[in-house]
């Protein structure tokens, strides 16, 4: 099953309106915008949460403020790349980088769009099985076909490599 059916198709019309007015007068029009859909729903057997491992990927633009480069928070077009990092990491180490959702309460409580207490609660409970690294993006991406092309296969590789079984997604 493709991620998103008719790619093409929705990255021509993107083209043509959403990112051809942007260009034109550099404002942007979120009424021109046509979210992706699909007609297929992906379908797959569920999971034993205590026996699995689990991978969180948060869209707050969250990174390792000492070691990984900021998130290009300010780039219109955004930015496409992934931070990862250990799920044991302190919350004082994480900084965040997005400027299209209100950070105050993410600063007061990162638990809000990274629960990593709660999960290592859940894997300490026997809830979770085990937690994989974290996979962190800045969730500001309107083009979809980079999203398929850049953001999302890294992603997976990471996933298959540490042979995960679900992921948990924390929109921003």
């Amino acid at each position: 099953m493709q991620i998103v059916e008719n790619l093409d198709a929705w990255y021509d019309e993107f083209e043509q309106t959403w990112l051809r007015s942007f260009q034109d007068d550099g404002k942007i029009d979120w009424k021109l915008y046509k979210r992706p859909k699909n007609e297929q729903a992906p379908g797959v057997a569920g999971i034993d949460l205590s026996q699995s491992k689990i991978m969180l990927i948060s869209t707050a633009g969250g990174y390792l403020k000492d070691s990984q480069e900021r998130f290009d928070e300010h780039n219109d077009y955004g930015d496409y790349s992934v931070r990862f990092f250990s799920p044991d990491t302190p919350f004082e180490d994480i900084d965040y980088a997005h400027t299209h959702y209100d950070r105050t309460a993410v600063f007061q409580d990162p638990q809000v769009l990274l629960p990593l207490d709660h999960l290592r609660t859940m894997v300490a409970d026997g809830k979770i099985g085990s937690l994989s690294e974290v996979a962190s993006i800045c969730g500001y991406q309107p083009d979809v076909r980079q999203v398929v092309r850049e953001t999302i296969p890294p992603i997976v590789e990471r996933a298959k490599a540490a042979k995960i079984d679900g992921a948990l997604l924390v929109p921003a």
